[in-house]
């Protein structure tokens, strides 16, 4: 059997834990795209250790912030978008990636705390750790969601009560409420944790699987994205249950197509992924539209830098370095260059600065947001580095 373990409100739940008067009433955490780094201002930074969506890279701590200090700009428009409601405020229709002034508009109670990073990423761990000292094979899936493989070491008929023994040594240790799905495979176990919110367990034996999800919308399934989900609806495929009656089709559809049937149907979704390794590495940033070009090269470098140090923290060496511009009228660019040099910081800013001058394609519009991403690391054992340049790298590197 598999349990999926997830944090409610996590981000909320995470303030929770340090003020008690932010309990049952409407709470959100927002972002702002973190611009301080452009700043000439010093300030403690540190290297997140997870990953996923609204999950910085760069730690700092905005949580001493005022509303006004974080959330109000110097224009005096409120600024930022909801990453986390608590279930007070989703009663109001407070949802995520909402902006903060639509969500006050619905609540104008609502209690808009800035995030804390640091705050999020030590519960994660701890929790982390303590899921470890419970069970054997834990897969973090993301900062506030974790598998569990219990085939072997718990009983099927103990299942329920050893949930029940972790979320209580959970909420009495770390005061963090989480739901619980349990279920005989990974990904039928996260889709049955949505129909224990809030604060619940749930367990849906495998006889009655099928007949339990046969009715649920495809959107409900994780994983399956709306691009995947209009596709599906043109073949008149609308529920879970129409999924297992098109095994012809999905298998015509090769990998993405037998991984998606064999999830929904829980066969061979069993393995649990204790170390993922990074396919790729990003820093981008938004931020109202820049004319000035000498500015938006000296960002370039700016994230360039935090970049290299991201690189060398998680010990990789990228072969691709790429660059995406968007404008104001919603214009983009973007493109990529392959090197077969050792990473170091001097060239990778090099190149990027001039990535972004050969590829700045409309130069009279302002820029509203960058993104550098590395990718395709290379394979010490693999690959041959350019020998004529090898030496210099080694020395740049250093």
């Amino acid at each position: 059997m598999f349990i999926h373990l997830d944090l409610d409100c996590f981000f909320v739940s995470a303030h929770r834990t340090l003020d008690n008067s932010l309990k049952n009433i409407p709470v959100a955490v927002g972002g702002r795209s973190n611009l301080n780094i452009f700043s000439s201002q010093k300030e403690v930074r540190k290297i997140s250790q997870n990953s996923g969506a609204f999950v910085s890279t760069i730690l700092t701590n905005e949580g001493n912030k005022t509303f006004k200090d974080y959330f109000v700009d110097e224009n005096g428009k409120i600024r930022g978008i909801i990453t986390t409601s608590s279930y007070e405020a989703r009663g109001y229709g407070v949802k995520t990636a909402m902006s903060v002034n639509e969500a006050l508009r619905l609540c104008p109670s609502l209690k808009m705390i800035p995030p804390n990073y640091p705050l999020y990423h030590e519960l994660s761990q701890k929790l982390f750790k303590l899921l470890e000292e419970e069970i054997p094979l834990v897969e973090q899936f993301s900062i506030d969601e974790f598998f569990a493989d219990l085939r072997g070491y718990v009983k099927e008929e103990d299942i329920v009560a050893f949930a029940y023994k972790i979320k209580n040594r959970i909420e009495k240790e770390l005061k963090l409420p989480i739901s619980i799905g349990i279920a005989h495979s990974k990904y039928l176990a996260k889709l049955i944790t949505e129909y224990a919110k809030p604060d619940g367990i749930k367990y849906i034996k495998k006889e009655h699987m099928q007949s339990f999800i046969k009715d649920i919308p495809i959107e409900k399934f994780p994983g399956i994205g709306k691009g995947y989900q209009q596709r599906l609806k043109g073949y008149g495929i609308k529920t879970l249950g129409d999924i297992k009656e098109k095994k012809n089709l999905f298998y015509s559809w090769k990998k993405p197509g037998i991984e998606l049937y064999n999830r929904v149907c829980g066969i061979n979704d069993t393995k649990i992924v204790q170390q993922r390794d990074k396919k790729s590495i990003g820093m981008g940033r938004s931020f109202d539209p820049i004319y000035d070009r000498d500015e938006l090269i000296r960002r370039v470098l700016i994230l360039s830098r935090y970049l290299c140090f991201i690189v060398k923290k998680s010990e990789v060496n990228p072969l691709t370095y790429a660059i995406k511009i968007k404008y104001e009228s919603n214009l983009k660019s973007k493109n990529y260059i392959n090197v077969n040099r050792i990473f170091n910081e001097s060239d990778f800013k090099a190149t990027m600065k001039k990535l972004f001058i050969q590829n700045d394609t409309h130069a009279s519009h302002g820029v509203i947001q960058l993104n550098l991403t590395v990718s395709n690391f290379s394979n010490e054992k693999e690959f041959t580095y350019n020998i004529f340049e090898y030496e210099n790298d080694l020395k740049k590197e250093n």
